[in-house]
């Protein structure tokens, strides 16, 4: 037994021999400290908005001098978009996998509500901006830029910004088509029932985000799906009412996705106001177009809160998705009024 005891106090005094100096224990502390410090720092720095850009900006940096032409100026805003996605503090964010971006997601859902508005422009692009009749031809670059705007925004190899730079690159060439007076094969029909079908995307996704914003507080949703219609039919059943309630955990990306939506939908609805002048004034829709991008602006107001609010409605704290959802629905309004307004002869 005293032989068992004079190994242990021998291995014990080993060890202790052995020990990492005093400092290197302190130094690794401090650098551990300073990796999460400066982890903080970088993600709020990441998780600023990104500026906008006017309409004059985006003919300064797209145009290359050459003068404006019908759909140019949209064109130009969806390529600013998209490369700001790419290019902005931290880069595109949602497919990290290493810190600070793999711990955000306010950004990431920020970014998925600009990308998806940016892949509806590039569709309404592609199937009718860009087209005179239903069997006209598609136009090759945005044969490529609408596919390669669509690719997974999660992935990480092959990564998301090569799909996406690809897209970019294919934008540049249709918009370089359409200021070369050479090149009468790259069109935009600045019409009035192109920009209602694209309008009418808007819409649907606003809607949906006005929706999901309002499920923050839960609320009784009445099922009005075959109202209208007394021969309508659905494929699956479904209860007369049910409790809609967006999970505690999801609020904050809702409300992100929203903003995200709304900042890039500014830039797009001013270069309709643009590129759509004329058609505007013939249906006497300019001050309806105004009116949206009015709605929008006011959800890129800063958030002084360092978290989403979910207070209940009427009490005492505040609820930040109902706030958006207000503004996302009065814009989601004056969108079906500029609709009808468009549709009229």
């Amino acid at each position: 037994m005293s032989q068992d005891s004079d190994a242990i106090i021998d291995a014990v005094n080993n060890a202790k021999r052995f020990q990492w100096p005093s400092w290197i224990g302190r130094a690794g502390a401090i650098g551990f400290a300073v990796l999460i410090l400066l982890t903080v720092i970088l993600g709020f720095w990441f998780s600023q908005v990104p500026a906008q850009l006017s309409p004059e900006q985006v003919i300064q940096e797209t145009h290359q001098g050459a003068d404006p032409k019908p759909g140019s100026v949209l064109t130009g805003s969806l390529l600013s978009v998209t490369q700001t996605l790419l290019n902005k503090p931290g880069g595109y964010l949602s497919n990290d996998v290493t810190p600070p971006g793999v711990l955000l997601d306010n950004m990431p859902n920020f970014e998925w509500g600009a990308l998806v508005q940016s892949r509806d422009l590039a569709r309404a692009l592609r199937k009718d901006f860009s087209r005179s009749q239903s069997q006209s031809t598609e136009n090759p670059h945005l044969v490529i830029a609408e596919p390669a705007l669509n690719y997974d925004s999660e992935k990480w190899f092959p990564s998301a910004e090569g799909s996406y730079t690809k897209a970019d690159q294919a934008l540049q060439a249709y918009l370089r088509d359409l200021l070369d007076p050479d090149q009468p094969d790259s069109q935009f029909f600045a019409r009035a029932d192109n920009l209602r079908g694209w309008l009418s995307d808007v819409e649907t996704r606003l809607g949906s985000l006005s929706q999901r914003l309002s499920a923050s507080v839960g609320q009784v949703r009445i099922n009005t799906d075959l109202s209208g219609d007394a021969a309508a039919e659905q494929s699956t059943p479904a209860p007369a009412a049910q409790i809609v309630k967006t999970p505690w955990s999801e609020i904050d990306d809702v409300f992100f996705e929203a903003r995200g939506s709304a900042w890039a939908l500014i830039q797009f609805m001013k270069a309709v106001e643009v590129d759509f002048s004329g058609v505007l004034q013939d249906k006497n829709a300019t001050a309806s177009i105004r009116q949206i991008i009015r709605e929008l602006e006011a959800t890129q107001d800063t958030v002084w809160s360092p978290v989403i609010m979910n207070g209940s409605g009427f009490g005492l704290f505040a609820n930040h998705s109902l706030v958006m959802a207000s503004y996302i629905s009065r814009a989601h309004s004056a969108i079906t009024d500029l609709r009808s307004l468009l549709s009229e002869g």
